[in-house]
């Protein structure tokens, strides 16, 4: 009973540190569904993202560009367009570096070398922003705004700047493939049944056995998930980790949306919340890892780096979770809501609200492709004294048809408000928006 519990709590913590890992497993691998493969493919959403991928926390206001590189072949070349905000995360989802406006090439675009991990081989530094991550695989996200309406011009940019080769063929780059994932159904959302487990020792196969610190590839380990050797644990095993896995995701799921650590808590009379505490992108305070912190992040969300806890007024971008009602209620697809946003709102570019699936985490599949909106919206109307109103409920408000997000009776839901570009009122909490508020 003894080991039975050892192994049953160790399959649970080995979910919730392997998440991280998993979760780039799985994207790379929704990549290869929607039709194009690390090192070969670039995808973006030239008709913006919606909800018919299975996406951790995308938006709908900007243009994404995703791809996977897999160092084991040798360095890799990848060309960032101008005006771009992106990072590179390992395959740990880990923090790389930077891209675009707060990356090395300030906003300005540049190509980017990326050195395998243990590579002693000699490699060009002029003329490039030489990375070395510890990992093969890297993930990259890069988003291109839309100004004034025009997508297909964000989308032309990418599509005239954007490349990836391998360094061996820099002085003769082949024509890059793009690939339009608006519309297209693929899942890039880890498991949360034991095939979780099978994901996460594919990665551990793949990478360098130093990729992860001792004490963590120790726990993998422990249940059977080791470098260069074979992951098969015998039924007795199977059926403790196909428990373990249920009860780590109903953790990550409790961390998630009933957080007890009140310094996730943006504001102190407000329901809303952040995943970053601290503003540490590596998820540490005073030398300890915030295991909960981090579980809860990459349960919910895509993308690390720097630029999203450590903003500076007017770059980079900012962003708020709620979940919950004015009373502590979790919303209710079937119901009415709305919430406030003073004037002025403190965000230089603009700012986006996007709801999800409380099951998924992925966009709430509705009517409206978008599943939310943003302060471009031509049809977006301020109240008189300047601030805004957004309804959410399944049906529009008559005369907020315009200030109206829609919701689906049945289902639970939270939404992220985005500020990119966020101001000193929003870093010095002079500026916050209301609570949700149910209009009965």
């Amino acid at each position: 009973m003894a080991y039975d519990n050892l192994d049953l709590g160790r399959g649970v913590e080995t979910f919730l540190s392997g998440i991280p890992a998993t979760s780039v497993y799985a994207l790379c691998e929704g990549f290869k569904e929607a039709g194009y493969k690390p090192n070969e493919g670039i995808g973006i959403t030239e008709n913006l993202a919606d909800a018919r991928a299975l996406f951790l926390t995308p938006n709908s206001t900007v243009v994404y560009v995703w791809f996977c590189a897999d160092l084991k072949e040798g360095p890799m070349v990848v060309e960032v367009p101008p005006g771009a905000l992106g990072m590179i995360d390992d395959a740990y989802f880990r923090y790389v570096t930077d891209l675009g406006v707060v990356g090395p090439d300030q906003g300005k675009g540049g190509k980017y070398l990326l050195v395998p991990p243990g590579d002693t081989g000699s490699v060009p530094s002029e003329g490039y922003f030489v990375q070395k991550p510890r990992t093969y695989s890297n993930l990259f996200i890069i988003r291109a705004f839309v100004k004034d309406g025009d997508v297909a011009g964000a989308v032309a940019s990418i599509k005239a700047n954007a490349r990836m080769y391998p360094l061996s063929v820099a002085a003769n780059p082949p024509a890059q493939k793009f690939v339009n994932i608006s519309g297209v159904k693929f899942n890039t959302v880890h498991a949360n049944d034991f095939h979780f487990y099978e994901e996460l020792n594919a990665v551990v196969q793949h990478e360098p056995a130093d990729f992860l610190d001792p004490e963590t590839a120790g726990l993998f380990a422990a249940i059977g998930i080791k470098k260069d050797k074979p992951f098969a644990p015998d039924a007795r095993m199977k059926a403790i980790l196909t428990d373990a896995v249920a009860v780590g995701n109903a953790t990550a799921r409790a961390i998630l949306f009933s957080p007890r650590d009140p310094r996730l808590r943006i504001f102190p009379d407000r329901q809303w919340f952040t995943t970053f505490i601290g503003g540490s992108h590596e998820f540490i305070d005073g030398g300890a890892r915030l295991l909960d912190a981090r579980a809860m992040f990459h349960y919910y969300a895509t993308g690390v780096t720097p630029a999203m806890t450590a903003a500076k007024p007017g770059t980079g971008s900012t962003y708020a979770i709620a979940a919950r009602d004015s009373q502590g209620r979790y919303f209710d697809g079937g119901k009415i809501y709305k919430v406030t946003m003073p004037a002025p709102v403190p965000a230089a570019r603009f700012w986006s609200f996007t709801i999800y699936d409380n099951q998924t985490r992925s966009m709430l599949e509705t009517d409206q492709a978008t599943a939310g909106l943003d302060s471009t919206y031509p049809a977006l109307k301020a109240d008189a004294d300047g601030s805004v109103t957004v309804w959410f409920s399944p049906q529009p408000p008559a005369g907020h048809e315009g200030n109206w997000v829609q919701t689906m009776p049945g289902k639970g839901w939270n939404t992220l408000l985005r500020l990119y570009g966020p101001l000193e009122p929003w870093f010095d909490k002079t500026w916050k928006p209301s609570d949700f508020e149910l209009v009965e």
